[in-house]
């Protein structure tokens, strides 16, 4: 498998297009892999280095893994893909199930990180966790804590959850598109 690399901020609207409909978390801990749908995330410039901020809920099974392993790929679809991968990687528990295998993912060796790429979500940023902060919903506007951060659902629940956020910043340490 070809990559062909890019410069991230090259594909910022593509990312930013990409992310309301959903892309991937991709984590890894010891031979566990599993992907989780992200319709949040930032592309920047801090410390001056590329960094991409994924927010994951605390209770999350992607949590348990970046606290193992404090690396992931972002995996961004490029062209036509199969709506069931955001169904199966947003609405079922990697704690539970093999997602990957579910979801019918093709996973690809990755160049600097130790957890793969996604073949059917081509375009890929390698990164390395440099800083995470738990969101503070006490310092939030109540316009956004009561829209995403609703305290009367369960905090394991998918989907509408009360858990606040980690940011996790990752490095941005290899980028490219697999062809």
């Amino acid at each position: 498998m070809e990559k062909m690399k890019i410069v991230p901020f090259d594909y910022a609207k593509d990312i930013f297009a990409a992310l309301p409909k959903g892309v991937l978390l991709t984590t890894k801990a010891g031979d566990n892999v599993n992907s989780m749908v992200i319709g949040w995330g930032t592309l920047g410039l801090e410390w001056q280095t590329p960094i991409f901020i994924a927010f994951v809920r605390e209770h999350r099974f992607t949590r348990e893994q970046l606290d193992k392993n404090p690396e992931f790929t972002v995996n961004v679809p490029v062209g036509p893909y199969d709506k069931k991968i955001i169904g199966v990687c947003g609405g079922k528990c990697g704690r539970n199930m093999d997602k990957i295998q579910a979801a019918g993912l093709t996973l690809v060796a990755p160049e600097v990180v130790s957890v793969p790429a996604v073949r059917e979500f081509p375009l890929t940023l390698e990164c390395k966790v440099v800083y995470s902060q738990q969101q503070d919903l006490a310092a939030l506007t109540p316009k956004f804590k009561d829209a995403c951060y609703p305290q009367d659902v369960d905090g394991s629940a998918v989907g509408s959850n009360r858990d606040a956020h980690i940011a996790y910043y990752g490095e941005i340490v290899s980028a490219y598109i697999l062809k």
